[in-house]
């Protein structure tokens, strides 16, 4: 009895337990149930992905986008990528303690990053990547120790990256940050993470250098490394030797300067090697050439010198190479296609190479793109490299000799881009060239081919842009240039077309800029040209056409800038569009253009009326045979009639031709005689008065409306206008005109040295024609041998000099935003200058006193050209002008043996950017020593405190563009004239720099 009672108590006590165990499981079942009903509770889900996620189930094992383990039925994976889910990541989630993979990736979620992932014991992989999340990253979540993968990569996140983020990262094995706001150094607890394969922290704010300890390198086992597109600085510390597996390292986009790290070439396994745009120096290790599994390298865009590396032959894996924009000199060896069969692409545009182009590359079949823009290459084009299937050839801005190879069928059926601009090649253009059918851009200006325009570029079915400026073509436009419809951009600048513009431009329906300009063109306007509807830009000036400009033109909503000007044309402008509101500039120099800013005559091409005698055919219809006799005696008696009234007409006509050429005659004679007695005044004048005393002069006003009234001596102004300021070239006053605008007039410092009045005007009016927003105007000019004067706008807010250095307590400081606003007027200004005119107008005394602003604090450079005006200056003035402009003229200046160009303003255009970022002048002397600003703030940009010479009454500044301004006045005041930009490049690298990130394109 008593045994089957112990049996019994047993039995009761294990279904007992059995049932307590199987409740807790059910219990935990039901708990990752509700942890996900309380996670989708706070998530939009508009597509319903989640509608199979029911409470009522036991399991979630069922649901959509949810695994679990086949054993245990517990929830291992979440995986909800690209979903369009949006809201929070709430409470819920820490239910899933089994959960292994969450990956959220591709949706919209926003909020910050929840504390309660971090309680997740098992998760192992992390995909967060590609939402809105903001805030900081949260130095817990990684506490768990078991993440090996983890994303963050495309969100808002912002702030440093915590100290304590990388305690526990053991596990971890592949992390990726980039694309985030994150800022400040590199933690140094990254050094924790020993099994890390893969770091990409691209396209954030991190600075600093990498150049702690332990650091980075004490990553062994990193495979890919991408720190690229942040502002860290300073020089590569050594120790990259010892990344034994890496395969690739990309650090482009940064400010790294000294020189490239030479043990890079002791990683055997590196694949890929990006070190880009930023600020090493010096040449090019040789250790490199060890490199034999690299495909790719890309050291563009930094401040590389030396010899082209001649072993880079020996790099038999390249597919990518990319060395431009850098001061690399020397040729490009013969061997390195013979060697680089794999090779894809090849960029050295932006050196000082020289020599041939390698026949050898022709042995790179897999070839597709190459640049060889903006070096000093001569001899001709191999023949055999065009006839392998291209995609992009560049060889503009060389001196490059002799014709375009025939090429291939192959060639011509791939190419896209061919840009042989800016050499100096000579013949025909093949005839091949018109089977091509993905050509999208052709540009052969500045050549001396002197030939016609082949009839196959009509064939093109996908050229959107056709450059032939200055290329030496001649004959006539064909009619068929625009059969294809797809021309964007058709320029024909500067050669010696013949003949009229064929109606069939308006086939060209895609156009936005149409430019003829300096040509022979004659003929009229043809009015098809108003079927160009998407029309912006149509240049015609310097021409010999004539007639009137078709009124259907103004029809043509979107056209933005038009110039006619020195042609033949005459009568009314077209009443619709732009014609209405376009500047003398673009009118003048035609026989009678009807507008209210011209002066000359206005000639309307109107027929006079033809009147005819009604008897003079006789009368046709409904006549009597009797009738004839009568109508023939009248019609006999009129044309008698006729007769005498053409003798008389005849008559009258001799006897008026008579009379004006007596009265000319007359005239002529009196102007004479009047000439006489103004010399013999201004003589006798001159000698009864003192040299201080001014004579009679010529004044001349450029401007469509009347100046003001002066009278014949200018004596009378000079007493109204109040002295505003003084150069080596002047003094200028403000004179003030009852009713009209502020005029600024410069008395210049002739000392005799301009004698003739032809001279003058003549220079001036080039000046004149010189019109920008971010240029002062000119007005006009008095002259006479004694007094020269040049009159402009005034500009009411005082020059940058004032505004900088010489600012009241009263006056703000400038913002960040106004002194961009200001550099990048300016530099419009002289790109203007530099790049609208040949030969170009230089400056030569670029600094910040010649820089004006107006009540928008718009830029408006003065003082230009009048090197150009004054180029007689005495050695007395010239050194004046140095004296005045020390630590802003180019060192050039100072070597007559080297050619003084455009490059001297880039110059001064980068002192002027240090002088705005930092708020100090170029050259400071302290009690025993002389600071220079631009070696200073190159120093501080090597050291990488770069910041430090900020202005700090700027107040708040965005790194993202500062520094990269700072980098570019530091190229900008480079000591070696061709390695500065042209303006505009500093234009477009400007306005890259101001575009939002998301929207920055790479520059081609």
């Amino acid at each position: 009895m008593m045994g089957f009672l112990r049996l019994f108590t047993f039995a009761f006590i294990v279904s007992v337990a059995s049932f307590t165990i199987n409740a807790d499981e059910s219990l935990k079942l039901n708990d990752e149930v509700l942890g996900l009903i309380v996670f989708k509770s706070s998530v939009t889900d508009p597509s319903s992905h989640l509608s199979s996620w029911n409470q009522d189930d036991e399991t979630p094992c069922s649901w959509m986008f949810v695994t679990c383990n086949p054993v245990t039925s517990r929830v291992t994976g979440l995986s909800l990528d690209g979903l369009s889910l949006s809201g929070k990541i709430g409470r819920g989630l820490e239910k899933l303690q089994n959960l292994k993979v969450l990956s959220l990736a591709n949706n919209n979620f926003t909020g910050y990053l929840n504390h309660e992932l971090s309680l997740l014991p098992n998760l192992e992989q992390l995909n967060l990547s590609r939402n809105g999340f903001s805030d900081r990253i949260p130095g817990s979540l990684m506490s768990s120790g078991s993440i090996k993968f983890l994303d963050l990569s495309e969100n808002s996140l912002s702030g440093p990256v915590p100290e304590e983020f990388f305690i526990n990262c053991l596990s971890l094995r592949s992390l990726s940050l980039s694309g985030n706001n994150l800022e400040g150094p590199i933690p140094t607890s990254l050094s924790k993470c020993t099994t890390l394969n893969h770091l990409d922290l691209s396209n954030n704010r991190f600075s600093g250098n990498l150049d702690f300890k332990p650091g980075m390198w004490s990553l062994i086992r990193i495979r890919t490394l991408d720190l690229s597109h942040n502002s860290f600085s300073g020089s590569i510390p050594n120790g990259v030797y010892a990344l034994h597996d890496l395969k690739e390292l990309s650090l482009q986009g940064n400010h790294f300067t000294g020189a490239l790290p030479s043990d890079i070439g002791l990683c055997p396994h590196l694949k890929k090697l990006d070190l880009s745009n930023n600020l090493f120096t010096e040449s090019v290790p040789e250790s490199f050439h060890r490199l034999s599994s690299l495909n790719y390298l890309n050291l563009a865009n930094n401040m590389l010198s030396g010899d082209f590396p001649q072993w880079i032959g020996s790099m038999g894996s390249l597919e990518y190479l990319d060395f431009s924009g850098n001061g690399l000199t020397g040729i490009l060896p013969e061997s390195m296609g013979d060697h680089l069969s794999s090779l894809s692409y090849i960029s050295v545009s932006g050196n000082s190479l020289s020599g041939s182009i390698p026949s050898s590359l022709v042995s790179s079949s897999k070839l597709s793109v190459i640049r060889l823009r903006g070096n000093k290459l001569n001899g001709s084009i191999p023949d055999a490299l065009f006839e392998l299937g291209l995609d992009q050839i560049d060889f503009s801005r060389n001196e490059l000799t002799g014709s375009i190879p025939q090429g291939s069928r192959k060639l011509f059926e791939n190419l896209e881009s061919l840009d042989l601009s800016g050499n100096r090649l000579t013949g025909d253009i093949p005839a091949e060239i018109g089977l091509n059918s993905k050509l999208r851009y052709l540009n052969l200006s500045w050549n001396n081919f002197e030939t016609k325009i082949p009839p196959e570029l009509g064939y093109f079915q996908n050229l959107t842009v056709l450059d032939l400026r200055y290329g030496s073509f001649q004959g006539s436009i064909p009619g068929d240039i625009c059969d294809s419809g797809s021309l964007g951009i058709l320029q024909l600048d500067g050669n010696s077309f013949t003949g009229s513009i064929p109606d069939e431009i308006g086939n060209c329906t895609s156009l936005y800029l149409l430019s003829m300009s300096h040509n022979s063109l004659t003929g009229s306007i043809p009015g098809s040209m108003s079927q160009l509807k998407k029309l912006k830009i149509l240049k015609l000036e310097y021409n010999q056409l004539s007639g009137e400009i078709p009124q259907e033109l103004g029809e043509l909503e979107n056209l933005l800038a038009v110039n006619i000007s020195y042609n033949r044309l005459q009568g009314r402008l077209p009443t619709g569009g732009i014609f209405q509101s376009l500047e003398e500039s673009s009118l003048e120099g035609n026989l009678g253009i009807c507008s209210p800013l011209l002066k000359g005559p206005c000639k309307m091409n109107v027929p006079k009326p033809l009147v005819l005698n009604p008897f003079a055919y006789g009368n046709q219809m409904g006549r009597h045979r009797g009738e004839e006799s009568d109508e023939s005696s009248k019609s006999s008696g009129n044309h008698r009639f006729l007769s005498v009234s053409a003798i008389i007409a005849i008559l009258a006509a001799v006897v008026i031709s008579i009379g004006v050429l007596i009265i000319s005659l007359l005239n002529i004679s009196a102007r004479r005689r009047l000439a006489f007695v103004d010399n013999a005044l201004e003589s006798c004048s001159s000698s009864s008065r003192s040299g201080a005393s001014l004579s009679m002069g010529k004044l001349v006003w450029f401007d469509s409306k009347a100046g003001p009234d002066w009278g014949v001596n200018p004596e009378s102004f000079l007493m109204k206008a109040a002295e505003i300021g003084g150069g080596v070239f002047g003094t200028v006053y403000k004179y003030i005109e009852d009713g009209s605008n502020n005029l600024a007039i410069k008395n210049l410092v002739v000392s005799n040295m301009i004698q003739y009045p032809e001279d003058f005007d003549r220079e001036v009016r080039v000046l004149a024609k010189v019109r920008h927003p971010n240029l002062v105007s000119l007005k006009g000019y008095y002259w006479t041998p004694k007094l020269q004067l040049l009159v402009t706008d005034y500009i009411p807010n005082g020059s940058l000099q004032t505004r900088l250095h010489e600012r009241p307590p009263s006056s703000p400081p400038l913002s960040w935003q106004s002194r961009f606003k200001i550099l990048l007027g300016s530099a419009k200004g002289l790109a203007h200058l530099h790049h609208s005119f040949s030969p170009p107008i230089v400056h030569y005394n670029i600094k910040p006193s010649n820089i004006l602003l107006d009540d928008n604090l718009n830029a408006k450079i003065s003082d230009f050209g009048l090197t150009r005006l004054l180029s007689k200056l005495d050695k007395h003035v010239m050194n004046n002008r140095f004296q005045s402009a020390l630590g802003y003229v180019a060192p050039e200046l100072a070597c007559q043996s080297l050619r003084v160009n455009e490059k001297c303003d880039v110059y001064g255009y980068g002192v002027l950017i240090l002088e705005l970022m930092t708020g100090r002048r170029p050259i400071e002397y302290g009690e025993d020593n002389v600071l220079i600003l631009n070696e200073q703030v190159k120093v501080m940009l090597e050291e990488g405190n770069v910041l430090d010479c900020v202005d700090e009454s700027m107040g708040e500044y965005p790194e993202e563009e500062v520094l990269p301004v700072l980098k570019l006045a530091l190229v900008c005041t480079s000591q070696i004239p061709s390695s500065r930009p042209s303006m505009a490049e500093v234009v477009q690298i400007l306005q890259v720099i101001k575009t939002p990130i998301p929207q920055r394109m790479e520059p081609f």
